[in-house]
């Protein structure tokens, strides 16, 4: 088991506090401002331990970096704001998404992503 560190629970905080997947760089601003010295190693090194206790998942983006976001969420898409880069959850998901699947292929899951303007960029 590994210990409690104050950077490893303001990393925690982050993702309980923001929901919405996060950059490697903006999970180093949220949490380097709870604890000041906090470093970009340290917060790969956390998000790598992270997901192998299955507290957060990768968010892959095309043409992106990967993101990471809390486990344990319901089937959701996401929304790519072309102004800022910030990513933001969608709920919900089209029906008769199957019908796409070309005749013989068998469907496993699928992933939408959203591309525009958040509010703050509008």
């Amino acid at each position: 088991m590994r210990r409690r560190s104050r950077q490893r629970e303001a990393i925690r905080e982050v993702f309980a506090e923001n929901d919405r997947p996060l950059s490697p760089g903006e999970v180093l601003d949220l949490a380097g401002s709870r604890k000041p010295g906090l470093g970009i190693a340290t917060v790969y090194r956390t998000l790598k331990s992270l997901l192998e206790e299955g507290s957060v998942v990768a968010v892959e983006m095309p043409g992106q970096a990967l993101r990471y976001e809390a486990a344990g969420k319901e089937h959701h898409h996401h929304f790519h704001c072309r102004g800022c880069g910030r990513v933001f959850e969608v709920e919900g998901c089209p029906t008769g998404i199957g019908r796409l699947t070309p005749p013989g292929f068998r469907l496993e899951g699928h992933e939408i992503v959203l591309h525009g303007l958040c509010p703050d960029c509008d």
